[in-house]
């Protein structure tokens, strides 16, 4: 791909030989060849060989001027096939693959801009399992330079929920949930060991439309990151935990873990598969919510515009009595803008 085609030289080699080579005018040793040439250059025979008159100065100078002359010939032969071949040799291509860019959306801290909207459907809530849940996960990260060392990580998940029965008697609910906002400060390269890590702070905005969709109360922790990458498999795992420490008074505050292992695998032709877990431990209530998440998505192009697609399923291996119960859903498209 990147080579010159032997047939193209062979074509410009023959065609510099003829421009070069068999010019009467440039080369005197040949001036008796044409018309043009015995005009440009009087010539008489010396030793059997036609030279310039005016070259006769000496069997040594007829032997340097002939050495110069086919020396400066040569020269300029070489010049112009390498003037060529520059021309004809194209520049490797910097993009980065599909693969290696869907092998960036399995890390959570890669200096990768991505907006990722996930769907996901849940079932079965309530005391009397008559629930249901529609909720769209608006979840934008945006990686900042610090310096040739160390990158921010800003990771944003701004829910937008429709919601009907969770509660007796609650009826539906429909608008924004609260925003939780992380940060990451994480190394722009792996460790010697191929560790992959970030830690920073953990925000929970209060910004819910409906009393049903948020906590109404501040809150602030720490979160971390870890993970390997290898052969096309990303293993890790990402926590955090929230006090609350403000918002009304009327509500009860927020103590809670979330813990997320995960395990992907990423193919050659931009297909990943996912499974992960995505729970959180209420520590006021002493309370699990944990799904299991299976996914499977495929990285391709619409026009310029590289898209991540996934969809799969999730189950609720634990869940309080007010929460979600059995099989769910999930659906991904991620947007990605690679530098």
């Amino acid at each position: 791909m990147y080579g010159v085609d032997s047939s193209l030289l062979a074509i410009t080699s023959y065609s510099f030989s003829r421009q070069f080579f068999a010019t009467d005018l440039l080369d005197p040793l040949k001036c008796q060849d044409s018309e043009a040439g015995r005009r440009a250059w009087p010539t008489a025979k010396v030793d059997h060989m036609q030279i310039p008159r005016a070259s006769l100065r000496g069997s040594s100078r007829v032997a340097r001027f002939e050495e110069r002359s086919t020396t400066d010939v040569r020269l300029l032969y070489r010049k112009a096939i390498r003037i060529v071949a520059l021309m004809l040799i194209p520049m490797p291509a910097v993009a980065e693959s599909d693969a290696d860019l869907a092998k960036q959306l399995s890390n959570p801290v890669a200096a990768l801009i991505s907006v990722p909207f996930q769907f996901n459907y849940d079932a079965n809530i309530g005391a009397n399992r008559d629930g249901d849940r529609y909720l769209l996960n608006f979840q934008p990260v945006i990686p900042f330079r610090l310096n040739g060392n160390w990158n921010l990580i800003s990771r944003t998940i701004a829910p937008i929920v429709s919601q009907n029965n969770v509660a007796p008697g609650s009826g539906s609910q429909t608008g924004l949930g609260d925003v939780v906002q992380s940060f990451f400060f994480s190394p722009a390269k792996p460790t010697q060991g191929g560790l992959i890590w970030g830690v920073g702070p953990v925000f929970l905005l209060p910004v819910s439309t409906d009393r049903l969709l948020g906590a109404e109360k501040w809150g602030a922790g720490p979160t971390a990151v870890l993970l390997w990458q290898v052969n096309g498999w990303t293993y890790g795992f990402l926590a955090n935990h929230v006090w609350s420490f403000a918002g009304d008074g009327n509500r009860a505050g927020v103590s809670s873990t979330f813990m997320q292992p995960f395990l992907n695998y990423t193919t050659k032709d931009a297909w990943t598969f996912v499974l992960n877990t995505e729970s959180t431990y209420n520590w006021n209530r002493h309370q699990w919510s944990t799904p299991i998440n299976a996914t499977v998505s495929k990285l391709l192009k619409i026009g310029e515009l590289p898209v991540n697609i996934g969809a799969g399923v999730r189950y609720w291996a634990a869940s309080p009595d007010t929460g979600p119960h059995g099989w769910g859903a999930r659906l991904v498209v991620t947007l990605l803008f690679p530098k």
